[in-house]
């Protein structure tokens, strides 16, 4: 069971008897002598001083003493509160101290070191989060966390409320999606039980578990569900990445990313991932903002990771592509994602795709640019077969493209590709310098 004894009730008060104040019995005390007006004051002097924190004792004790006034001091006492460990039902609501007895075992803080470079010194500086047992075997057990947590990362440990630490590996992780899964080589170890987040409804009671900046560790905060469906960006540029989101109004802080968001039955509904600090428009601090990745939108990721170290069945079509600039677009060229290599042997290039080429639509619906074209075909599996609508040379052509599987294997090839694609413009900018001042924005490989 998980004792405390922090909340005592006033009911039953013991007396507490000082060397210059005396205690009355429980029965009442008789009448003093009436004191004159100076007394009084001086009386009221001294109780200021105390809860003035005793500043100027020694008048205090003056005072005490000129007096002769008797003042008394209660203390309460009470048996300690017991919070039982309550089974993680999915039925029962569960108090706030039930949910945390029945879960503090299973969360863990992670510990790891990132390489920095400071005028040409690597330092290493330390970096904090948390996690959760998402599933333990009778060798090892997995832990979830945040992909920017362990990202780039190495000698990760993750550490329990027991005291006791240990060795991570990362087996996959998924960054588009902000997950990853360490694997720790102990056993049988407690795991949270996971809910289900469709089932979440604005207004509802949510509880976080985690280690606020790195120190703080295993604190509890509360608050409610404030809205549900949020798109959230995070990162900027090329590195961007808009995701579905859990807002809540929990106090999260840096550190708490990684760790679990429970709802009022004790059971995993979310991962803590952000924190909206400011806007890009003003300073002004921003508090109860924090979001958390929905646990459903990415259970079936996770469980690919740890069988097969990535998240099988993620579509790639083969290509690295930019938007349409608004400036070319100012001269009939068509809204879209400019085609800027192809990778040989993928889909894209076995169905014809070709440098140059801009993709306007996918299964007849348009796309503005890269990041449309993404999310139109994010949906998909391996296997499926898409429709490009693309402009080439003043002409609209359709291309039916099958989607590879998102790999290592591809991952490999992908960023071979984005090598080679640099390398070829660095070039060129040499032989050629061009206008712009020899800027190449960065491609997004896909």
């Amino acid at each position: 069971m998980y004792n405390s004894d922090y909340n005592r009730p006033p009911e039953e008060r013991e007396p507490i008897e000082t060397e210059h104040f005396h205690v009355w019995d429980a029965e009442s005390p008789k009448p003093p002598r009436k004191k004159s007006g100076a007394a009084r004051f001086v009386a009221l002097g001294l109780c200021c001083a105390l809860v003035g924190g005793l500043v100027g004792g020694g008048g205090v004790l003056a005072a005490s003493h000129l007096s002769g006034g008797k003042t008394t001091i209660y203390q309460g006492t009470s048996p300690n509160s017991i919070v039982s460990l309550a089974h993680v039902d999915g039925q029962t609501v569960l108090s706030p101290e039930q949910i945390y007895a029945a879960n503090l075992g299973a969360t863990v803080g992670v510990n790891g070191n990132v390489d920095t470079n400071v005028f040409g010194y690597t330092v290493k500086n330390a970096v904090s989060g948390s996690g959760f047992v998402i599933g333990s075997n009778g060798s090892s057990s997995y832990i979830l966390t945040n992909y920017h947590v362990i990202d780039g990362v190495s000698d990760i440990k993750v550490f329990f409320s027991d005291g006791k630490s240990y060795d991570a590996t990362l087996v996959g992780g998924e960054k588009e999606n902000d997950i990853a899964v360490l694997k720790i080589d102990v056993g049988n170890l407690q795991t949270v039980t996971l809910g289900d987040s469709d089932q979440l409804n604005v207004g509802e009671d949510v509880y976080a578990i985690g280690n606020p900046l790195g120190e703080l560790t295993y604190s509890l905060t509360d608050g409610l569900i404030s809205a549900l469906d949020r798109l959230i960006t995070t990162g900027s540029g090329n590195d961007s990445t808009t995701m579905n989101m859990l807002q809540t109004n929990c106090a999260i802080n840096p550190g708490n990313s990684g760790g679990p968001l429970f709802n009022e039955y004790g059971q995993v509904i979310g991962i803590v991932s952000a924190k909206l600090s400011s806007s890009s428009n003003s300073e002004a601090s921003v508090e109860g903002l924090g979001f958390a990745i929905p646990i459903n939108d990415v259970k079936d990721m996770v469980t690919s990771i740890i069988e097969h170290g990535y998240v099988t069945g993620k579509p790639n079509v083969g290509i690295l592509m930019k938007d349409v600039p608004q400036e070319a677009q100012q001269y009939g060229v068509p809204a879209g994602s400019e085609v800027l290599a192809v990778l040989d042997g993928s889909g894209a290039g076995k169905a014809g795709l070709q440098a140059g080429d801009i993709i306007t639509a996918v299964n007849g619906t348009a796309v503005s640019g890269s990041e449309a074209l993404k999310a139109a075909v994010q949906d998909c599996k391996a296997g499926d077969k898409v429709t490009f609508s693309v402009y080439r040379d003043g002409d609209t052509v359709e291309l039916e493209i099958t989607l590879d599987e998102d790999n290592q294997t591809t991952q490999e090839a992908m960023e071979q590709l984005q090598k080679d694609y640099q390398e070829q413009q660095a070039q060129q900018e040499q032989q050629q310098p061009q206008q712009n001042g020899g800027y190449f924005p960065w491609p997004f490989g896909w």
